[in-house]
């Protein structure tokens, strides 16, 4: 079909753009021959004339299909141009986020400038062993390439990564690196590949800077050679760097900065190692602070200085040579700040102690005169003499520049040859993967040296990469036995050649710097001479001379002249490198040294190449004959012969190519720049391959695929059985010229084009039958409606006819209803209105009645109160009377005896003056009378004391009056009182008669009230009846109230039923993932031990050569041992401590578990030695205080006395020899690795072993003095002389009452034992009859026994009041806490209330529970431990039975009576127990362990008949009671089938069979053990057969512990068959034969999706799943044990099916989702056949059918985003989301997906909390349980084949 056929109407071109560079568009017209113009409509809608070229004619390219669009490979495109490539990558770039892309054999990588989760180890996990074109295109598949091939074509391989600057070359090489670093491993325990990837962080801080262009540039090239062995594992590597970029140590454009390794220094300034740099601010140095720039967005200095330092440590290199290192790093930063003044034009000098040349000076060790007058002059040298000449300031200052370069260049160097010698391996190392990180082709406004080199290497590498890119096309073309036929292609040798050759520019460029005066000028006059107009690729620029013009590969070039020749050169003063050689500092000298004298382990590969030189700058003189020679050794040169070794060394080896593409220049993430994007396609070589591939044959089809795919352009009779010739009829019908294709061996070759031809009739075909379907069905769909309308028509006027029919029924009823009910309501009327009035009657009648009586109750009532009134009142007048009359007769008394008193004071007076008379009658009666004067006094004193008396009399008398006087006022105030009473009875009577009047009113007024009453009744019973109404209203809410709390319990008791199941489930969950890591840490364990078997048996192989007469151990100690059998090493150094005296050599070699507990008894012993220390020392001080007492007793304590000095010198000494064997066994573990330890024959095992020696003899010690003090009291007699006992009893017992503890008194007694032991027949002779000494000790023991009951009473008093105290405080908190949950409750509201009080009981409940539980547990143990002991004593009991009948004597049973008794025969009763010998245990073992053939036993024998034999056999060992002999035998059994899984681990058979075994051995432990919950399931006969004394708990779980491992052993074996199968056959099979048609693919051809032979389908998953589950049954494997396996093998098929559908692009449309559903449901019908749809298996697949209905469900309304939100629970959104990403339609009626629509899902999903992991853990292993399943097997019953070779074993 000619091309121009094309150009129809619709059809879609591409027409330049100089905005977008190309544009999409469409033809409005057909195209004819001869047209200049076409009439073209663009995307946006405009229409526009293109106008064709009148000389060339050309048309637009075409644009490929939408189905064609996002392929992974450019060559699959059908239309292989430069828009088709770019609208490719913009498309995958931008709207399916995909930066990786194939074209050809070139990975195309565009920097997304964002951190994408597409690198984790799961990814690599997912690439590891994957054909290149069976994922999507991804670094790590370039990657797993070369690793293939290198092993399997045993040929180096490279890796060539190139790019701009910024474009991510880097990253892509350090992702690389990392691949073969985790899939390879390393050879050797040093960690090589982690060496290899700590090199990435020192090269980047010493070799990358910030540019404009990117923030981490690559300045120098580098070339890393990781090395293999024959194994291919890392054993080591080495990296070559070339044309480092000096002059930006010196020089940084406009925001760019210096190398990272200054500012890390900088930022890391305050850190007090590095005061003595004396730096500081990155600003305050010349060469950090030009760019401006000295921070990075994101980047923490301080941090990267951390990682790289620790970088160098991890490569070995020391903390001085890294502070040498940032010493000469320091010292180029002052250097810099050094400045120069002029003197005059010719010379210059640095100021005087200038003080960043003097710190310079010290950093370096240097002379600073010295150092300050070579910067400032230089020293030229002639035929005749030598001078000493000053140069200016400019010349300084480049020197001193020159100077800075040339020591940073060196101390590069010296970085990689020392980073070599630290990755350099001593195994000889077999291939290599190199990966080059070169820089891409560059072209700026300006450019220089740099830039030439550049782009010189990059036109060497694309030469190379053409011819490899030819070389595959012409192989494919043989290989296919298609013509061949030239293709042209560009060769760049020409430009190559203008470079390189002789006359050439480089050439040129080294003669001019040979010439004493050659300058740029010169030699750009020499480049116009000798290429201008003579070469088409140089040009001369019209507007200079000093520039020169190079027609590169990708683009002209314009070079700037200017400082060619000093870069070229690269001159520095030989004076100043010689101040430097001289330097006291160690380190810089050897930077200077000869490349001859130089010393680096890396200086030559193993394969004898010679190393890639690097850019050293011009080196120091070191002969004079030497020194012309190294000058012609220019820049140039060098570069040209490291390229050309470059060259070599990819020209021998398979290269791989990783192309990346800077999108955007502004570091935008996910930003595509067309314009830059084709630039640096074209620069890259990537549309030279479209271009060689273009012309040629590029789209290529097997002859299958192609069937498949277009299988609807034939007809029924064009197919044939042959594949091979039906195509090439289809083609020849269809494709008329037979050049556009030809026919291959096993493809079709089309031309470009053709693809898309085939497509279009492809998709003609299917419109036309989609038509002709969507015709019928729609007719179809029509008739169904019509017939569905019709009969629902007639069933609507059948359903209203009937309804209007009960209508009528229904309104007649009710007109009758109605008839009834009006006469019942009107006579409820009447009656009611009658009764209504009767009742009203009625209670008006009682209230008049009632009315009239009380009115006569209150009359009476006034009357009788009247009559009390008048009463009270004359008896009150009367009394009032008589008070009165009374006290006037007492007034008048009164007054009558004071007439009478003054009367007789008269007579007294008179008497008186007759005294005076006599006196002077009688003088001689003076005494008398002054006698009576005396008795005057006493009387006037009495009389004194009477008138106070009086006085006060009169006092009281006066209140008395005043008091009567206020009675009587009140009294006449009553009478007043009463008075108006009076007056008030008359103002009430006439009150009485008003009333009266009122009433005569109030009867005429109640008539009216009535008939107020009457209308207030009716009010009121309206009233009522509107309460009742809302009566029943609130009773309505009541109930739906009642309801709605009922309801709300319902949903309360609902949450909380929900919340305990969640709780629950999480509970489930915390187990299993405790359970999980369990089980990792045991498949780690696992995983350690035989790693460290291995290393042993090396160890053995490497050191323990067999020596003459060396006796060999005994097999049932080898070195398979595990942890497992730690419960007899230590019993048997106890047990046996002979066995540690032993030579070293005939030890066992120790595990590490018994290493880390006998170093655990080391510590402590040492601790229990330094306690004893302690209280020695404390009885040392008892002792000196009691000297005076003791020197009273010098016989008896000074023996004492020596014996606690000799124990406490003896225990030092012990303590001293302890401390050093710990620090030589610390010392002896710090010194070797790990693996060494335990080598036989190392010192650190020779120490172990000396250790193991001195615990066994420390444990011998402390069993020798537990046996003395046991033995104290029976030995007491031989210790003590009797005399001495009775006379010194008192003394002894005072010492014994002074000693504190039992160790005083046992060592008390062991010193009279010493000094006071006599032969026992002088105890005799003293004592003959022993009656003292019986006396003596049954005191002694009376004592004891009380001292003892009183101290247990002491002890339980104390016991039982510290529980009483703890229930006390325990009630009290509980207390505290109920109160506390009630104030809480009590602020809570009702419904939580009731929440947190259900919760509360049931924690309480659950608490309980527990408590139960536990005491229920102690009185189970208990029990088993008393019936356990009485089995014991029955046992004893029978045999002392048995023994009394032996000793019965003959004649006794002859003498009873023997009646005769029927004896019927018996057969011998099996207690079902195996009898062996201890010798023959090995054999057993071997017999039934390790040459046992799983095959041969799960057919003839009974299931797990290997378990129940050696249970037996350990059930006999526990019936003799030796304990030695079942830990012998459980101990060998373990490593037996630990070995036997070692040896035949793959064998799936094995694996299950021991995993069988092991279950069932361990049920069988359990089932036997005597425990009730164990027993309950058993027979009496079971019972009877249990275990009695041992308990083997204990062994239990190191059984289930290897059951475990078994188990995950199982799985690897089953993961490990399953993988290859499970892509094939889920994914790549079409299962349903023409519902996925394949699409174009290119050059990286995927795996067919056609099952050809050898492939793997469905069925063959289904048959091994089968094969997997009947060995399982075979070997009567637990039922719920083959369900957790069958769940895991469904999980391993989901998780790999997803992972790879999550990484195939071409896998993600919608009949693949159906393939996957249909395979999905044939899984699920397994699951039903074999009874396991209950296995949880069914759910593992869950995330797998969900992705299946992702890609199947529309997807494009916001509808359809809510669905597929919850639709797809058990993906995550990173899952969802890169599914919708990838989904590319099959045929061109489907649709992509739109970028607004995942922007939508992802916004729906934003709050989802599920892990970002793209990929599900394949590895992931579901905790394993091991449920208790008895066996209802008698043990007595079994029986032993012949064929298992056990005849050494019997029955019991």
């Amino acid at each position: 079909m000619a091309a121009s056929e094309l150009y129809t109407k619709f059809a879609r071109v591409w027409i330049p753009d100089p905005e977008e560079v190309w544009k999409s568009a469409e033809l409005l017209k057909d195209y004819k021959p001869g047209d200049k113009v076409l009439l073209l409509r663009l995307e946006e809608g405009k229409e526009l004339e293109y106008r064709l070229d009148p000389k060339t004619k050309e048309l637009p390219h075409l644009r490929n299909p939408d189905i064609l669009v996002g392929e992974n490979d450019l060559t699959a495109l059908s239309y292989l141009h430069e828009p088709a490539v770019l609208h490719n990558l913009r498309v995958r770039f931008i709207d399916s986020k995909l930066i990786y892309t194939y074209c050809g054999i070139v990975l195309v990588a565009i920097n997304p400038y964002e951190q994408l989760p597409i690198y984790g180890e799961d990814i690599i996990n997912a690439y590891s062993g994957q054909n290149m074109g069976d994922m999507d295109p991804h670094i790590f598949a370039v990657a797993e390439e070369a690793y293939k091939q290198m092993a399997r074509d045993e040929r180096n391989q490279s890796i060539i990564v190139s790019g701009e600057s910024g474009a991510g070359k880097t990253v892509s090489a350090k992702y690389a690196m990392r691949y073969f670093a985790t899939v390879s491993g390393s050879a050797s325990e040093a960690n090589v590949e982690e060496k290899v990837l700590a090199s990435n962080p020192i090269m980047e801080s010493i070799g990358n800077a910030k540019t404009t262009r990117n923030d981490n540039s690559s300045r120098f090239g580098k070339y890393i050679e990781i090395g293999f062995d024959k194994r291919y594992r890392i054993i080591g590597a080495n990296m070559r760097t070339y044309l480092l970029e000096k002059s930006r140590v010196v020089f940084q454009a406009e925001e760019e900065r210096n190398y990272h390794i200054f500012y890390q220094l900088c930022a890391s300034a305050k850190l007090p190692e590095f005061k003595m740099l004396r730096l500081g601010n990155a600003n305050n140095f010349h060469y950090t602070k030009q760019g401006g720039s000295p921070v990075i967005e994101g980047v923490d200095d301080t941090k990267e200085m951390a990682h790289t330092r620790q970088a160098c440590t991890l490569l070995g290199i020391s903390e001085s040579y890294q502070m040498g290192i940032f010493r000469i790093l320091a010292g180029i930063l002052h250097l810099g700040n050094v400045a120069f003044t002029s003197r005059d034009s010719d010379s210059c000098t640095i100021p005087p102690k200038h003080e960043p040349l003097s710190i310079f000076s010290d950093l370096m060790g240097v002379d600073y005169e010295e150092m300050c007058h070579w910067l400032c002059h230089r020293k030229l040298a002639t035929a005749t003499e030598t001078y000493i000449k000053p140069i200016s300031k400019l010349q300084a200052t480049n020197a001193r520049d020159a100077l800075a370069k040339h020591i940073y260049a060196k101390l590069f160097s010296w970085i990689v040859d020392h980073v070599n010698q630290a990755l350099h391996s001593a195994v000889k190392q077999h291939s290599f993967i190199g990966v080059l990180d070169i820089y891409g082709f560059e072209t700026f406004e300006i450019n220089s040296f740099e830039q030439f080199c550049i782009n010189y290497a990059n036109e060497k590498l694309q030469q190379q990469f053409n011819m490899h890119v030819f070389k595959l096309e012409q192989e494919e073309y043989m290989k296919e036995q298609i013509p061949w036929t030239l293709i042209d292609f560009y060769d760049n040798q020409p430009c190559i050649n203008l470079i390189e050759s002789k006359l050439g520019i480089l050439d040129l460029l080294d003669e001019e710097c040979k010439m004493p005066k050659g300058t740029d000028d010169t030699w750009a006059q020499k480049l116009y001479n000798t290429h201008l107009n003579k070469c088409a690729l140089f040009e001369k620029p019209r507007l200079s001379n000093k520039a020169f013009i190079i027609q590169h590969f990708a683009d002209k070039v314009e070079y700037q002249c200017e400082g060619f020749l000093e870069k070229n050169k690269d001159t520095v003063f030989e004076e100043q490198i010689k101040v430097l050689k001289s330097s006291k500092f160690k380190m810089l000298p050897e930077l200077f040294q000869d490349d001859e004298k130089a010393i680096s382990p890396t200086s030559a590969t193993s394969s004898g190449r010679t190393p890639l030189t690097r850019t050293p700058a011009k080196p120091p003189k070191g002969r004079p004959g030497q020194t012309a020679k190294e000058h012609k050794k220019t820049v140039g040169h060098q570069f040209r012969n490291s390229l050309h070794l470059l060259m070599e060394t990819l020209n021998a080896t398979t290269p791989h190519y990783v192309r990346c593409i800077k999108p955007n220049d502004f570091k935008f993430p996910f930003t595509f720049d067309e314009k830059r994007a084709v630039q640096q396609l074209r620069a890259c070589g990537v549309l030279e391959t479209i271009r060689i591939s273009a012309a040629g044959f590029p789209s290529r089809w097997t002859y299958q695929e192609f069937f498949s795919r277009y299988r609807v352009l034939m007809k029924q009779k064009d197919v044939l059985s042959d594949r091979k010739q039906t195509c090439k009829n289809v083609l020849e019908k269809l494709i008329l010229d037979k050049d556009k294709y030809q026919f291959g061996k096993t493809k079709i070759f089309f031309r470009a084009g053709q693809v898309a031809y085939l497509e279009k009739l492809r998709a003609d075909k299917l419109r036309a039958a989609c038509i002709r379907i969507q015709k019928t069905i729609r007719g179809w769909l029509l008739r169904k409606k019509y017939l569905r309308m019709r009969k629902a028509a007639i069933t609507v006027q059948r359903h209203v006819r009937g309804y209007q029919a009960r209508c009528y029924a229904k309104f007649l009823r009710r007109t009758k209803a109605a008839t009834i009910i009006q006469k019942y309501w009107r006579m409820y009327i009447v009656r009611k209105r009658y009764k209504i009035r009767r009742s009203a009657t009625i209670v008006l009648q009682s209230y008049l009645r009632g009315y009239l009586a009380r009115n006569r109750y209150h009359k009476m009532l006034r009357e009788h109160k009247a009559v009390i009134i008048q009463k009270w009142v004359r008896g009150w007048l009367a009394r009032m009377h008589y008070r009165r009359s009374m006290q006037a007769i007492i007034y008048l008394q009164c007054c009558f005896r004071r007439m009478m008193a003054k009367r007789e004071l008269k007579k007294l007076k008179i008497e008186a003056r007759s005294v005076e008379r006599y006196k002077k009658l009688h003088i001689g009666m003076e005494n008398k009378i002054m006698q009576l004067q005396r008795k005057v006094d006493e009387q006037n004193k009495d009389y004194k004391c009477l008138m106070e008396k009086l006085t006060n009399l009169e006092g009281i008398y006066t209140s008395e009056t005043e008091k009567l006087r206020s009675d009587l006022e009140r009294l006449q105030l009553s009478e007043e009182e009463a008075k108006v009473a009076t007056g008030r009875v008359l103002s009430l009577q006439e009150e009485i008669a008003k009333l009266r009047k009122d009433l005569e009113q109030t009867q005429s007024e109640k008539k009216s009230i009535e008939e107020r009453a009457d209308k207030y009744k009716q009010e009121t019973e309206q009233l009522v009846s509107s309460l009742k109404e809302e009566n029943t209203l609130l009773k309505q809410e009541k109930e739906t109230l009642n309801h709605l709390i009922v309801e709300q319990a319902k949903e309360m008791t609902e949450t909380m039923e929900k919340k305990l199941v969640e709780e629950t489930k999480q509970l489930e969950l915390d187990l299993n993932d405790e359970r999980l890591r369990y089980q990792n840490l045991l498949n780690e364990f696992s995983r350690l031990e035989e790693r460290y078997d291995d290393l042993k048996e090396e160890m053995t192989l490497m050191v323990n050569v067999p020596k003459p007469g060396h006796k060999r151990t005994d097999s049932t100690h080898s070195s398979n041992e595990s942890e497992y059998t730690f419960s007899s090493e230590i019993a048997e150094t106890e047990d046996m401590p002979l066995r540690t005296e032993e030579p070293s050599e005939k030890k066992v070699p120790l595990d590490m578990s018994l290493f880390l507990k006998l170093q655990k008894r080391v510590t402590e012993l040492e601790q229990e030695k330094q306690v004893m220390q302690d209280e020695l020392d404390r009885k040392e001080e008892q002792v000196l205080r009691s000297k005076a007492k003791e020197e009273e007793r010098p016989q008896i304590r000074g023996a004492e006395l020596e014996y606690e000095s000799l124990k406490r010198q003896e225990l030092e000494s012990e303590n001293k020899k302890l401390k050093n064997e710990l620090n030589e066994l610390r010392k002896a573990l710090s010194e070797k690795s790990a693996p060494e330890v335990t080598a036989p024959g190392a010192p650190a095992y020779r120490v172990l072993m000396e250790q193991l020696t001195s615990v066994s003899e420390e444990l011998d010690v402390r069993k020798e003095e537990v046996l003395i003090l046991r033995s104290q009291l029976v030995s007491q007699k031989e210790a003590i002389q009797p005399k001495n006992t009775m006379t010194d009893s008192t003394i002894l017992l005072e010492d014994v009452q002074k000693m504190k503890d039992k160790g005083e008194i046992a060592q008390a007694y062991i010193g009279l034992k010493e000094t006071n032991r006599l032969p026992a027949m002088d105890c005799h002779e003293l004592n003959e009859d022993g009656e003292l000494w019986l006396v003596y000790e049954g005191l002694k023991q009376a004592n004891r026994l009380l001292e003892s009951q009183l101290q247990s009473q002491k002890r339980s008093h104390e016991n039982e009041a510290e529980a009483l105290r703890g229930e006390i405080q325990s009630l009290k908190e509980e207390n505290n806490r109920q109160q506390q949950l009630l104030a809480q409750n009590l602020q809570l509201p009702p419904e939580a209330r009731i929440e947190a009080s259900l919760q509360h009981e049931i924690t309480r409940l659950t608490n309980e529970n527990l408590d139960l539980m536990e005491q229920l547990e102690k009185q189970d143990k208990t029990v088993r431990k008393l019936k356990k002991q009485l089995k014991v004593f029955a046992k004893k009991i029978g045999e002392l039975e048995v023994g009394q009948m032996e000793n019965i004597s003959p004649g006794q049973i002859i003498d009873e009576p023997i009646r005769p008794v029927n004896i019927p025969r018996k057969e011998k009763d099996f207690q079902g127990m195996l009898e062996y010998k201890k010798e023959d245990e090995q054999k057993l073992v071997k017999n039934l362990i390790l040459e046992l053939k799983p095959r041969g036993v799960a057919v003839n024998l009974i299931p797990g008949l290997p378990a129940y034999i050696l249970f037996m056999c350990v059930r006999h060992a526990d019936y003799l009671n030796d304990d030695q002999k079942v830990r012998s035998l459980l101990t060998s059994t373990i490593n037996s089938i630990k070995k036997v899984l070692k040896k035949r681990g793959d064998d799936f058979e094995t694996v299950s069979f021991w995993l069988s075994n092991t279950c069932r051995f361990l049920h069988c432990l359990k089932q036997y053990s005597g425990e009730e919950g164990f027993m309950k399931h058993n027979t009496s006969r079971q019972n009877e057969h249990c275990l009695t004394n041992f308990d083997l708990a204990e062994y239990r779980q190191v059984l289930s512990d290897l059951a475990i491992q078994i188990y995950q052993q199982l799985v690897r074996v089953l993961e490990n068959i399953l993988q290859p199968m499970i892509v094939s056959g889920m994914l790549e099979h079409e299962t349903i034969q023409g519902v996925s048609g394949v699409k174009p693919t290119g050059l990286r051809k995927r795996t067919s999706s056609i099952a050809d032979e050898g492939t793997y389908t469905l069925d063959s998953i289904l048959r091994q799943l089968n094969s997997f589950h009947s060995v399982l049954c075979q070997h009567g494997m637990d039922p719920e044990l083959i369900k957790q396996v069958v769940k895991q093998m469904f999980y391993i098929v989901g998780a790999v099916t997803l992972n790879n559908l999550l990484l195939r692009k071409d896998m993600c449309s919608w009949s693949k989702g159906m393939q996957i559903r249909y395979n999905v449901s044939q899984l699920e019908e397994w699951l039903r056949d074999k009874n396991l749809m209950n296995s949880g298996a069914k759910e593992t697949l869950e995330p797998l059918i969900q992705a299946a209905q992702l890609l199947q469900v529309k997807k494009k309304t916001d509808d359809d985003a809510e669905a597929i939100c919850s639709m797809c629970s058990a993906l995550t959104t990173a899952q969802i989301v890169k599914v919708l990403n990838l989904y590319t339609p099959v045929n061109e009626f489907e649709e992509r997906v739109s970028v607004s629509f995942i922007r939508t899902i992802q916004m729906r999903l934003r709050d989802r909390k599920d892990s970002p992991q793209l990929l599900m853990d394949a590895k992931h292993i579901f905790p394993v349980t091991f449920p208790f399943n008895p066996s209802s097997l008698a043990l007595e019953t079994i029986q032993i084949p012949a064929s298992l070779g056990l005849g050494f074993i019997s029955r019991v």
